[in-house]
């Protein structure tokens, strides 16, 4: 395993949730939204996590059916209690070995899931081949390398600052390919058509320093990892630092923003 991939765990649902759930809660029905497919289709939604996307698909596209894959049997019991409907079933595995037939779903889609897959490349194929001819794949990542994810930006920053091998850890190092033109450029060589890609963002506003803090000190997550691996000294360093940096609004708040990168495509037709 590399040295930074060491951090990404992702593991316990309700931690994952203080930390970024509560912000692809908000991402998750504008995709939706934006996507625009028709009601009673048969969904694969891969990498559905502590079950956020699903929800929102389950309430907001009304699905004749939907398989969730997630290699995280602790999200996964995180995700039955949210979801918990006979035509949504939620199964263990990843995006590179997706165990349903050829050409069995209408709809694919996966919520911020495709940076940390390690060939992804061959997990679109495998979407693909499991999709129905006409059919529709999309996926969304966080705009690391725009500096999208504010919050995440500043506590890397931070963190740099005091520890230089830090950066080497930060998502938007380890992830160049969430933007628009590397997100189209993996859609196309997997011969996707009709490929859109659109920027979706939502405030994330945090109470407090406390607010902001207390989600790092986690551990689900690359920088919770990171966070969670200090020593005390070093860990309490780092919360003065970000303590004293970040901007706050008269009542305390803190105000940043989260950006996404959408992409939407369709499967070739099956030629007669």
């Amino acid at each position: 395993m590399s040295d930074s991939a060491r951090h990404d765990a992702w593991q316990a649902g309700e931690s994952y949730d203080a930390y970024m759930g509560r912000w692809s809660r908000k991402i998750a029905p504008r995709f939706l939204t934006w996507l625009d497919v028709a009601e009673r289709l048969d969904w694969l939604e891969v990498g559905c996590g502590t079950g956020v996307l699903s929800a929102a698909i389950w309430e907001h596209c009304k699905p004749r059916s939907l398989v969730a894959i997630d290699p995280s049997e602790g999200f996964l019991a995180t995700a039955r209690k949210r979801v918990p409907h006979s035509a949504v079933s939620f199964l263990q595995g990843d995006a590179q070995g997706i165990a349903l037939g050829a050409a069995s779903v209408d709809v694919i889609v996966s919520g911020l899931v495709m940076n940390f897959v390690p060939d992804r490349k061959a997990a679109l194929a495998r979407m693909r081949r499991v999709a129905r001819a006409g059919g529709t794949i999309a996926f969304y990542v966080w705009d690391y390398p725009g500096g999208g994810m504010e919050f995440m930006r500043a506590f890397w920053r931070a963190a740099s600052e005091l520890d230089p091998g830090a950066k080497d850890l930060a998502e938007d190092r380890r992830f160049p390919f969430c933007t628009p033109e590397g997100l189209t450029d993996l859609a196309r060589e997997v011969g996707l058509h009709s490929i859109e890609c659109q920027g979706i963002e939502v405030p994330t506003v945090f109470a407090d320093f406390d607010d902001y803090w207390r989600p790092f000190t986690l551990g689900t997550g690359p920088a919770p990892g990171y966070c969670a691996g200090l020593d005390s000294a070093a860990r309490e360093t780092l919360r003065h630092k970000l303590d004293a940096t970040l901007p706050r609004q008269p009542d305390g708040s803190i105000h940043l923003r989260a950006r996404a990168w959408a992409l939407k495509a369709k499967v070739p037709a099956v030629v007669q």
